[in-house]
């Protein structure tokens, strides 16, 4: 049996919307951008990112970076889809009738929705709003580990800080039962 590791060039060829395989936005190793981040899971399944696409044009008409920039925003950062997964679904929802695009500023292509879009879009309106749900969720709980993180650092840089002070047997003594204090107490809540 032949084993393929890494990226699969056929498989990134056939997946429309750039979710499919492993390692994937939120569905492997990593999550945001490769930062070896646990499984968040995986909201969006194959075909999802045309309707979500189609939703957010619906809102406003578009470029693929601002349109980037709102998926990013939704999830809170734990998924920014690449320019090779949105402007092909992009030019799928032209090919489709589901959207057009026009010039836009500094020669950017600007997409909206069509008259065919919104009756696509009305039809699978419940998967987007539970994707859009599932986004919101992923964000938020994004948001919390963020803070975590901050306390983190803001732990690590007052050890450091008060280290290269020097800290005398007692001193050190102290610290250490602070931070053991704060560890029984996180494992507690």
């Amino acid at each position: 049996m032949h084993r393929h590791f890494g990226f699969n060039p056929h498989r990134a060829r056939h997946s429309r919307d750039g979710m499919s395989g492993h390692g994937g936005p939120l569905g492997g190793h990593g999550g945001r951008r490769g930062g070896g981040r646990p499984r968040i899971g995986r909201f969006l399944e194959h075909g999802d990112l045309r309707f979500v696409l189609l939703a957010l044009i619906e809102q406003a008409p578009s470029h693929g970076y601002e349109l980037i920039r709102a998926l990013e925003e939704r999830t809170g950062g734990a998924y920014r889809p690449s320019p090779g997964a949105i402007y092909p679904t992009l030019a799928l929802l032209e090919d489709e009738g589901f959207a057009l695009q026009s010039g836009g500023e500094g020669g950017r292509k600007l997409y909206a929705i069509t008259e065919a879009g919104r009756e696509a879009l009305a039809v699978q309106k419940p998967s987007v709003d539970a994707i859009f749900a599932r986004m919101s969720a992923v964000g938020a709980d994004d948001a919390g580990r963020d803070k975590v993180r901050r306390a983190m650092e803001n732990v690590k840089m007052a050890l450091r800080l008060r280290l290269a002070r020097g800290a005398s047997d007692a001193e050190a003594a102290a610290v250490a039962a602070v931070l053991d204090e704060a560890a029984g107490k996180i494992e507690r809540l």
